[in-house]
């Protein structure tokens, strides 16, 4: 359900979060990125810092700049005022990813947790064409859903100590990928060789929140 209007929760004395619905939902995210959209094109003095996540904006501030109640009132102004037309338009991303192998060491698990095939399982995932609902974990891991009926899968029992740079994973209904290597605890159907963060570059990463992924097998 999409909240009639932003739910605060302050955190600390620093940070407020603003929650725009009860659930990961696509039209819940979308009021996230109408705000965070709202909020870079009018800025409000004292604000530090945008976290956007599934179903809330993360706003960090400063109190010896602004108070909680008056950035609560101007986030109500602005929410009311906010123009959805103005969000920008998504793109569509293919990704190229090699699946199984050494590159994709749980596909053949997956599978047989499902019943069906690996060849089943790289056509539902490919099947698909996944919205990215935030980026977060590590910087430019995208988080994608949802995931067909058929692949749902719950994590892993112990997470790897190190998942290679551009693994393509699946956990729960959500599908992801590395952008560096790192720990990680979901299932590993493949790798892409696409570069999802680079800190000389602005953007850092070619996936951006509201953007579309459809995944290419190769």
């Amino acid at each position: 359900m999409i909240y009639p209007e932003p739910m605060f929760r302050p955190m600390g004395d620093r940070a407020l979060l603003v929650e725009t619905g009860d659930r990961v939902d696509p039209s819940v995210n979308r009021k996230v990125r109408e705000l965070f959209a709202a909020l870079r094109q009018v800025p409000i003095e004292g604000v530090l810092d945008l976290v956007p996540a599934y179903r809330s904006l993360m706003i960090v501030f400063d109190p010896l700049k602004i108070s909680l109640a008056t950035l609560e009132r101007q986030l109500l102004l602005l929410h009311e005022s906010a123009d959805p037309s103005e969000l920008p338009q998504p793109k569509t991303i293919e990704v190229v990813v090699r699946y199984g192998g050494e590159e994709g060491p749980d596909l053949e698990w997956v599978a047989r947790y499902h019943g069906i095939t690996p060849e089943e399982v790289i056509r539902l995932h490919t099947g698909a064409v996944y919205q990215i609902y935030m980026i977060g974990f590590s910087p430019g891991f995208p988080y994608m859903g949802e995931l067909p009926d058929g692949l749902i899968t719950p994590r892993r029992e112990t997470p790897r100590v190190k998942v290679a740079q551009g693994s393509v994973a699946i956990a729960q209904n959500q599908t992801g990928i590395y952008p560096v290597s790192s720990p990680g605890g979901w299932h590993i159907l493949g790798r892409t060789s696409l570069c999802l963060f680079d800190a000389h570059q602005w953007p850092p990463t070619p996936l951006q929140m509201g953007d579309f992924v459809k995944f290419v097998a190769v």
